[in-house]
């Protein structure tokens, strides 16, 4: 039987050290399902683990793509699986950790089956969205599969100014002429592992805080000085996140530097809010008090084993 030891919660709240604490116990390897840390070039602003944190254990998917490359979940959950079945050849157990609650899905679930999709209506929709914006999506996904767009809006409304996945939701339902809703939760792939899924939580104003403090370390490691150097692909789909975002601002002179940093605070508490939205909705999750003990999880960890 293998086991795949996943580790959720927002952003923050101590993720990294808790799986390299665990990896060290089980001698075993961390995959990484943040979406953001699959960049190379962006290292400060999606806070990677440390040299000395990558040394302490073997990690995968960790700045492996550039964001020059079309990287999707779905591309990730075929990458990541295989690269499991090679891991639980040499050990049984093995670590998932993130907070891209969509990625952990992919895994632990499998990703949804869609038909294929005539170019010419994609080609379409990229033309109506190039001519009238993401409010044209929003609008056609609201005509079109009101539920699931209803579903956005409270549980991940930053996916409604997503361009590239709102242009695949319209464009799912163009091309079949059914909700896009009506594809997910079908017969998912086989998994060969039973998950153990660990959750990190803290008092609001706690983890509040935390995000306060880490975004003042981003900006004193030289996350200005990285976002400049970013600021010329501002447009590319792997920048439209928070860190980033709100320096490109400051850097078109909309607005100063001190309200850039002010609203990367801002919008990072607004991200693990709706984090723990998604996780609250996990089945099975075993959660933790962030301070809690290694020893203590491990000791959880057995008791499943």
């Amino acid at each position: 039987m293998n086991y795949l030891i996943t580790i959720i919660g927002p952003t923050a709240i101590g993720k990294t050290s808790l799986s390299i604490a665990l990896a060290k116990h089980f001698e075993c390897d961390i995959i990484s399902c943040d979406s953001r840390q699959f960049y190379k070039e962006m290292r400060i602003g999606t806070a990677v683990p440390s040299k000395e944190e990558l040394h302490s254990a073997t990690h995968h998917f960790i700045q492996n793509k550039s964001i020059f490359e079309k990287y999707t979940v779905g591309d990730f959950e075929k990458e990541a699986i295989t690269k499991l079945d090679e891991l639980f050849l040499k050990n049984n157990i093995q670590i998932l950790v993130g907070g891209s609650g969509l990625y952990v899905d992919a895994i632990l679930k499998g990703f949804d089956d869609f038909p294929e999709i005539e170019n010419t209506i994609k080609e379409k929709i990229n033309t109506d969205f190039e001519a009238l914006g993401i409010t044209y999506l929003q609008q056609e996904l609201k005509k079109l599969d009101f539920d699931y767009y209803q579903k956005m809006e409270i549980e991940n409304p930053q996916t409604l100014q997503n361009p590239q996945r709102m242009k695949r939701f319209v464009t799912v339902c163009h091309g079949t002429g059914k909700p896009y809703s009506s594809f997910l939760n079908q017969k998912k792939n086989e998994r060969n592992f039973t998950p153990i899924i660990i959750g990190l939580e803290a008092e609001r104003e706690i983890m509040y805080d935390r995000i306060n403090q880490r975004v003042d370390i981003m900006m004193n490691e030289g996350l200005l000085e990285e976002a400049e150097t970013l600021y010329p692909n501002k447009e590319l789909n792997a920048l439209q996140t928070v860190g980033y975002r709100e320096l490109f601002d400051y850097f078109d002179g909309t607005i100063s530097l001190a309200f850039a940093i002010e609203e990367i605070k801002k919008n990072t508490r607004r991200f693990a809010k709706r984090q723990m939205t998604w996780f609250r909705n996990t089945e099975n999750v075993k959660w933790f008090d962030f301070k809690s003990e290694a020893n203590e999880i491990i000791n959880y960890i057995n008791s499943k084993l």
